[in-house]
């Protein structure tokens, strides 16, 4: 079912914790589900420097959360913004059909920690951070609905 990479990054995961002072940090969800994932990084000159993650989910959320980081550090802002929830499934050796949704969240976990980034260094304001809206946050906003 799964493979021996997915097995690898859920059993050994990388660059597990939080950076602190981190320069961009983004948290997303899925409320069907209940995976939730915060991804910290640090970037130095446009560069990603470092990497680091706490996941809330099943086996495929933290191995998919794992190698998010993997494939990020040493990449720039611009590259890392290209790494598509296709290519982090891949590194994996695939993910069965039913778990490429925690593939997804490891995008978006990505492109919310460089979005923040980009808001606490001028590089974008709040108004577009918005427009590109993942739906997370009404996600996130269900959830805690439903358990109040």
């Amino acid at each position: 079912m799964y493979s021996d990479k997915v097995m690898d990054h859920f059993a050994n995961p990388r660059n597990v914790g939080e950076i602190e002072g981190a320069d961009g940090v983004g948290q997303v969800g899925n409320a069907k589900c209940g995976d939730i994932m915060k991804m910290y990084l640090k970037i130095e000159d446009g560069k990603i420097t470092d990497a680091k993650f706490k996941t809330f989910g099943c086996g495929a959320a933290v191995a998919t959360s794992s190698m998010a980081t993997e494939l990020i550090i040493g990449k720039t802002v611009d590259e890392a913004y290209k790494i598509t929830n296709a290519a982090v499934a891949e590194a994996l050796d695939g993910l069965p059909p039913a778990k490429m949704h925690c593939s997804n969240l490891a995008e978006e976990a990505i492109q919310a920690a460089l979005e923040d980034y980009k808001l606490k260094n001028g590089l974008t304001d709040e108004a577009d951070v918005c427009k590109k809206c993942c739906k997370r946050c009404e996600d996130v906003h269900d959830l805690i609905d439903e358990d109040m």
